[in-house]
């Protein structure tokens, strides 16, 4: 069983494309699709009128692919065309670089939009995170992705991109929520959701919606003044976490052990399915 969700609001011409985009890779790369959604702004909860299309899937080749000595590649990527950005991880990637506290597979798997995902598959993986996902390298992720996106595109400008803003804010409100979420590592990927769970001062909720209603009016690169209080509150909650004592705790063995296990239950459960 897969189930799907798209929002009235996504162009049907645009999905359609999606959809066709999964379809070839499919029948070109003989590969599993058990999870395929939109990333970026429109999941994140910040979309501009033309904001692009970040489809993202999660494949798993059949065992019968593995019986060769040549290394494959283990991400498949679609041409970047117009608007539309689709590519996917093989699952052993994405179990390797969530054990690397890489946040990416944990924010797929809680996307709102689906093009297609097997309810199964997505709660095996969430499961497997909420267990092994290593929450100071969650941190650590969270910091280094907002800390670049801000000396890239924030410091020492007075009008820049409404993008660019949000790109750094999601950061911060991912830290302030596990920061206030002490015992958890997954962190929601949704920013009104993050802000609703991290009780964040009313004025910079307010100066927040007001730049999120500013971004879904404007072109997307639009621009704009960010207010200070925004900026302090972002600088407040970086600083937050880099005075923590965050350590660096190699891989155990059991959660190798688990990954490979359920890597090999979803190929064999995924393989029993499409031959029946």
């Amino acid at each position: 069983m897969t189930i799907r969700n798209i929002p009235d609001d996504m162009a049907p011409d645009a999905v359609a494309e999606v959809d066709g985009l999964l379809d070839a890779v499919r029948r070109e790369h003989g590969v599993h699709i058990p999870l395929a959604i939109e990333s970026g702004s429109r999941a994140w909860g910040f979309p501009s009128p033309d904001s692009d299309y970040d489809g993202r899937f999660i494949y798993v080749r059949p065992a019968a692919q593995a019986l060769t000595i040549w290394p494959r590649r283990d991400v498949i990527e679609t041409p970047l065309v117009g608007d539309m950005d689709v590519n996917g991880w093989d699952l052993s990637k994405a179990l390797r670089l969530l054990l690397k506290g890489n946040a990416v597979v944990v924010e797929w798997l809680q996307s709102p939009i689906l093009y297609t995902a097997e309810p199964l598959f997505r709660d095996e993986l969430l499961a497997f995170a909420e267990q092994w996902l290593d929450r100071d390298m969650v941190l650590t992720h969270y910091l280094h992705l907002g800390r670049r996106q801000k000396i890239l595109y924030l410091d020492d400008q007075i009008e820049v991109p409404l993008k660019k803003v949000f790109y750094v804010l999601r950061p911060a409100m991912a830290l302030r929520w596990l920061r206030l979420n002490p015992g958890k590592a997954v962190a929601p990927m949704h920013l009104p959701t993050l802000m609703a769970q991290c009780d964040p001062p009313a004025d910079l909720s307010d100066m927040i919606e007001d730049l999120r209603r500013r971004k879904a009016e404007t072109r997307e690169m639009g621009k704009g003044d960010i207010p200070n209080a925004l900026l302090r509150f972002i600088e407040e909650e970086f600083g937050a976490v880099e005075i923590l004592d965050r350590g660096f705790i190699p891989r155990s063995e059991a959660a190798a052990r688990e990954a490979d296990a359920l890597f090999a239950r979803v190929t064999r459960r995924l393989d029993a399915s499409s031959a029946g």
